[in-house]
């Protein structure tokens, strides 16, 4: 990092829809009882996305938020990415509609697709993207889901688990030693079949069979992800913290893709981070995608859990198969302007440490 602009993120915002779904809801579809969601999963509830919502709506929203708080004009932003495995549309990039919605008239814009590694996999590519630029010059980073709309209701096996949100970073420069200090990023596409919407691309066109066979729905080889994340999760993180010749006692905060709390406490002892406060919002939102990570990176920034200096670390797994991870020495503003519709918004975070 000698010698190079240190890129952080400067202010973050989030977007959760008003509508909540108990347990009980998913549960009558999925042939299951709510405890039973529950214990399998540690979630009672999620948010879901109003009919009239689509996933740039969303992430339009959290980016505003993000916006606000770094006490930006849209026309400052050079760089607008989306992460998000459920776009708007197969094209345009979700990306340029979000632009254009938020008015980010200066700004180039496209989407990654990760799954729920897409915020990492986007932070990573914006903060490169951001070095050697002129210094004022921002990105608008954001991680929007709306899995509601590729779930089939009736398998336990994925409708238990998501939820709707998105939420938003700003990356921009902060002072020598802060922000960014390593990021990870990993593939394995041989196991790419674990996770996957089966139909509506080139392989599977839409057609009268795909929507017989329900192949446009959300599938998951649970069991198998879970080996996937115990294979691979801890050896990503340690791998990222040599490399930023960094122990993992100093980390003072993990901020994880909110997948399944269960699956992260077993993963959890594996990790070596035994003196950071692990931070979950799953109990109450569910499994978000790409948004899993800024939106709750977003509500304990709010909370004031963050402070200067302190070592948070970020870290993403999901669909391709793929893991992200990035440690950052934290150098956000401190939050002070707060709409009372974001207030609203934001719901009591469930902390695990």
């Amino acid at each position: 990092m000698s010698g190079q602009q240190a890129i952080g993120i400067i202010s973050t915002g989030s977007y959760l829809p008003a509508e909540v779904i108990g347990n009980e809801e998913i549960a009558r579809g999925a042939g299951v009882t709510a405890e039973w969601i529950e214990r399998k999963t540690g979630i009672r509830q999620r948010r879901r996305a109003a009919p009239h919502e689509a996933t740039s709506d969303l992430a339009a929203a959290a980016a505003r938020s993000a916006l606000a708080e770094a006490g930006l004009d849209p026309e400052q932003i050079s760089l607008v990415v989306v992460a998000t495995s459920t776009p708007d549309h197969p094209q345009p990039a979700t990306a340029s509609i979000v632009q254009s919605l938020i008015g980010a008239t200066n700004a180039a814009a496209f989407d990654v697709n990760a799954v729920c590694s897409g915020f990492v996999f986007a932070l990573t590519a914006a903060e490169r993207m951001l070095r050697g630029e002129p210094e004022g010059s921002y990105a608008l980073v954001i991680g929007a889901d709306v899995y509601s709309r590729i779930l089939d209701y009736s398998d336990r096996k994925t409708a238990i688990l998501f939820g709707d949100g998105a939420g938003a970073a700003v990356l921009g420069r902060v002072p020598a030693g802060q922000g960014t200090l390593s990021t990870s990023l990993l593939t394995r596409g041989d196991q790419h079949e674990l996770i996957s919407v089966p139909a509506g691309g080139s392989r599977r066109p839409a057609s009268a069979s795909t929507l017989a066979d329900g192949g446009h729905f959300f599938h998951m080889d649970g069991r198998g992800v879970r080996g996937f994340v115990q294979d691979n999760l801890p050896a990503a993180i340690k791998g990222l913290l040599a490399k930023a010749g960094t122990a993992g006692r100093t980390v003072d905060h993990f901020v994880p893709h909110q997948a399944n709390s269960v699956m992260l406490a077993e993963v959890w002892p594996e990790l070596g981070l035994e003196s950071a406060t692990c931070h979950l919002a799953m109990e109450r939102l569910g499994n978000t995608g790409a948004a899993s990570i800024p939106v709750t990176l977003d509500l304990i920034h709010r909370q004031g859990a963050l402070a200067e200096d302190e070592l948070v670390l970020l870290s993403g797994f999901g669909g391709g198969m793929s893991v992200g991870s990035v440690l950052v020495r934290w150098a956000a503003t401190p939050f002070a302007r707060r709409s009372q519709s974001v207030r609203e918004s934001v719901p009591e975070l469930v902390l695990a440490g």
